[in-house]
């Protein structure tokens, strides 16, 4: 046998265990607009944490405020969490 019929066995048993395999799933065509969405949500979550950690540090006598605006990212989290795995 020639390297090159190797290399082209080699190539085909790859791509068909690719098919296949559960760790190598198709790729799922999302639509842009999701995408956008979930951008837009990681982004919210990501100011919102922020934010709470600022305020913890910043007004310690304020812990309801730090609750509000630690919770309201998570909920933006789960939110964007929901949505990823619904679309």
């Amino acid at each position: 046998m020639k390297t090159e019929d190797i290399d082209k066995i080699i190539a085909e048993s790859l791509e068909k265990e690719k098919k296949t395999s559960k760790w190598h799933r198709p790729e799922k065509k999302k639509s842009d607009k999701i995408a956008q969405v979930r951008q837009v949500l990681n982004a919210v979550f990501m100011l919102g944490f922020l934010a709470a950690v600022i305020i913890y540090f910043a007004m310690p006598e304020n812990r309801m405020l730090f609750f509000c605006v630690g919770f309201g990212a998570m909920a933006v989290k789960i939110v964007e969490f929901i949505i990823r795995f619904l679309f």
